[in-house]
């Protein structure tokens, strides 16, 4: 497995690599946005760690000019911002997971391997659900006959409600699946993101599907 370290601190960059090196990875340093922006979209990575707070161009523009350009290896931001309105930006932009510093190199390991798994996860055939269908392959989604505009998170949202229709999906579970990683400040997050999907899967539809289960998570189920 190949990983691409975008961080401008280059005692912090150099620990990430000798820690991820140990562990078996192999792993490529950029110190600025514009370099990680190159390398990203000349190298076969599987995974990208970006720090948000980069000289030259900042994390968050490189995230959505990788998007921009189809380019979807995973990206877990490494930064010292840690609010929600910071972490959703995050997300809007194309990240996958979020990591604040300081951090423990154990968490980081676990968010790592985590996100490793799940770019290796089967993709499988087209999800169905009342009259929404899922394309995992094109990463599509479809209320009747109108295509959804959805963020890389809000996907990963609806398509984990529709791999498990009919169950109440708790927080945590939600947490741990779409964010990768059990991590209690991630709740009002969680609720954030299910109230921007019930804006683009239910409010223009007579049925609701997006199902809100009291003090305890969310499922999706019809009327």
């Amino acid at each position: 497995m190949k990983i691409l370290v975008v961080e401008d601190e280059k005692k912090v960059a150099s620990f990430i690599k000798r820690g991820l090196e140990e562990e078996g990875f192999n792993v490529d340093l950029a110190h600025d946005g514009e370099e990680g922006l190159f390398m990203a979209e000349t190298n076969p990575y599987n995974l990208i760690l970006m720090d948000l707070m980069l000289p030259k161009k900042d994390g968050l523009t490189v995230l959505r000019e990788l998007r921009d350009k189809g380019i979807s290896i995973p990206v877990l931001c490494l930064t010292a911002k840690d609010t929600v309105d910071d972490v959703v930006s995050g997300f809007n932009s194309g990240s996958d997971d979020y990591l604040t510093k300081p951090f423990a190199f154990a968490e980081l390991i676990a968010r790592v391997r985590a996100l490793l798994r799940r770019g290796t996860m089967d993709r499988g055939a087209e999800l169905r659900f009342a009259d929404l269908r899922l394309d995992p392959v094109a990463h599509k989604v479809w209320r009747g006959s109108d295509e959804l505009d959805l963020t890389a998170k809000e996907y990963a949202l609806i398509e984990y409600f529709m791999r498990n229709p009919n169950q109440v999906l708790t927080r945590t579970m939600i947490a741990e699946r779409v964010w990768d990683y059990t991590f209690d400040s991630f709740t009002n997050i969680i609720d954030v993101y299910v109230n921007y999907l019930r804006k683009k899967i239910d409010r223009d539809y007579d049925k609701k599907l997006i199902q809100t289960v009291r003090g305890t998570g969310y499922m999706l189920k019809e009327d």
